[in-house]
Parts: structure tokens; sequence; C-alpha cells
């Protein structure tokens, strides 16, 4: 039976930056019970941005957290139940403009949400195009992500880099050394629309660390774009390691 709705809203205007990474610096993130989900052998995270519209928590839509933009760094793993092997992600980083939710998903989810001023920008381009711009502002300075994606949206190919990023369903946070917190994200298939170029100008180090520096400030392996859907977050679970086992 599945876990009783905790969110539901549309995850709009996807832009994802891609970059690989060497694995050992996402082993400190990984939860228990999950390890790396490889994309032909090389460890990925995505710097990715969206808009979060039409938002219900608990069924309720509360007042000024209803549509607001959202930026995460963000990699991939692998859970195994017994039976069959779930894919997911694990966030590093999340960021929103709105104090309540840090709070609520960190005490709920144990999330690693920070509050900051966002704001964001849609423009659209006389080659049928459309540029999409989100920024954030650290210690004074404004942070940005962005890219300008074609409008002609197509489906998503089985096996293509753009399934691996985009189809993980499930959530995975470090509770503990043994505990790992897991939740199920539920959404259609999303249409893509190719990326012409791109924007990624912010403060590596002051958002993620020294660590993330040598990675997020060169060229990224692959940049997407998806339109986004309705989607649904579930209450999570927590899975508990057996110690002699792992």
């Amino acid at each position: 039976m599945a876990k009783r709705q905790f969110l539901k809203a549309q995850w709009k205007n996807l832009v994802m930056l891609n970059y690989e990474v060497d694995p050992q610096v996402l082993e400190p993130y990984l939860p228990p019970g999950t390890v790396l989900d490889l994309w032909q052998g090389k460890a990925l995270v995505s710097m990715v941005e969206f808009l979060f519209a039409d938002t219900k928590v608990l069924g309720i839509k509360w007042p000024w957290h209803v549509n607001f933009e959202e930026v995460n760094l963000r990699f991939y793993v692998k859970h195994f139940n017994g039976t069959e092997w779930k894919r997911g992600t694990v966030f590093v980083s999340e960021i929103v403009p709105k104090s309540m939710i840090a709070l609520i998903a960190n005490n709920l989810y144990k999330e690693h949400y920070r509050a900051l001023p966002m704001r964001s920008a849609i423009t659209g381009t006389s080659d049928n195009h459309t540029q999409f711009l989100y920024e954030w502002k650290l210690n004074g300075k404004w942070n940005k992500l962005g890219a300008t994606a074609s409008n002609e949206l197509l489906d998503i190919k089985p096996g293509s880099p753009e399934e691996f990023i985009f189809d993980h369903y499930w959530g995975y946070n470090k509770l503990t050394s043994l505990t790992t917190m897991e939740y199920q994200v539920e959404h259609v298939a999303w249409q893509t629309g190719a990326v012409k170029d791109y924007i990624f100008d912010a403060d590596v180090a002051g958002l993620y660390g020294e660590t993330f520096k040598p990675y997020l400030e060169r060229k990224p392996v692959s940049a997407f774009f998806a339109v986004g859907s309705d989607i649904k977050v579930r209450m999570g679970d927590k899975i508990v390691i057996d110690a002699k086992a792992y």
C-alpha cells in the first residue's frame, strides 16, 4: 500500500547541468543501504533549478508558499530492498526562498534545505527557443543557473542519458550511520527540449564547500531541460540496516 501523500505540486521548467565527480567526494553523503547509481561507470551530480507551482502540503495551499523556485545539488543512488533495485536521488543541498519550507523539509525528511532570496525569468526568443534564468542571493551576490531550450518537446528515449537523469523516483537521506529515510516521488515521464546554451555562475565553495569546487567549475558533461508535470511526494519511511551485514 502506498504511503500517505505529503505534498502535491507541479514541477515546471527544470534546468539540469550534469557533472562528473570523483565517487569519493560523494561517500560522506551516501545513505546506509544505498550504492552509487553510475552512468556508464561515471558518478554524476546535477545542478537543478525549477519552479514549484500550485503546491499543497497535506492537502492545504499555505498562503505565500504555493509558487516558488528551488535550486538543488543532487546525485544518484540505488537501494536493493530484497526483491528489486530502487533508483533514487540524494540531495547535497536544496535552496528555496521560504524559511517555512526549509524548516518543514529538514525536520520531516532530514533534507538539507536553506532559505535564500530567489528570483526567476522566462523569456521567449525569435528562433522557437525559450530562455530560463534562475537566481539566488548569497552574501550579497546573485548566483545564476539557466539555459536556452528548444520549444519542440520530445519524449525521453529508453536507455538515453536523459532517462538516467530524470527517471529516479525515490529520495534517500542519511539519518544515522545505520538508518536511512526513504520516500517516493511520483510523476509521469517528462518531455524534454534540446538545450542550445546554458549559464552557471555561482559561489560553489560558499554554497557546497571546497570539495565540489573543482568539479562544478568545469564544463558539464550534459545540459538538459524538462517541461515537468504534476508530482506527488509520499510520506517517508525509515530503512534500518543490520550492522552485522553492513
